[in-house]
Formats: C-alpha cells, structure tokens, sequence
C-alpha cells in the first residue's frame, strides 16, 4: 500500500542513492582508477550522508526530509 509518507521516504532514499552513485562513478572516472572502485566510494558516500543528516537533520534519523514528512517523525517514541 502506498501512501504519501512512504511515497516520499523511498523517494529520498532512491534520489541520495542515485546521487551518491553517480557522484563515486564519476570521482573514479576522474581519478582514472578501475570503475569498480565506485561501490566502495558509493558506500562511504553513503556513510557520510548518514552522518552528516543525523547531526543537522531531525535527531535520531538519516533522514534529509523536513520532519513534517520524514516517517520516523510520525511515530511516538
């Protein structure tokens, strides 16, 4: 079943795993090191993101969505 808030979490998720993605494929392309250089790059992309939206972003989460509609907003804790 979809619903807006997961419309909206899996939509981010997808956007900043694409991003990251391209940013890493691109970094090894210019570095004209091995393309498979871009997964682990991805990865550390990905850890930095994380911790970077867990610092600025609403506490507790990853999420770079406002907390209006992040999904872990929603729930009592």
């Amino acid at each position: 079943m979809s619903t807006p808030t997961l419309l909206l979490d899996a939509g981010e998720r997808a956007a900043w795993t694409g991003a990251q993605a391209a940013v890493a494929v691109l970094a090894t392309d210019l570095a004209d090191i091995p393309v498979w250089w871009a997964a682990p790059a991805a990865l550390v992309l990905a850890a930095a993101k994380g911790w970077i939206a867990g610092h600025l972003g609403r506490p507790g989460t990853a999420s770079t969505l406002p907390a209006t509609a992040d999904p872990a907003s929603t729930r009592a804790v």
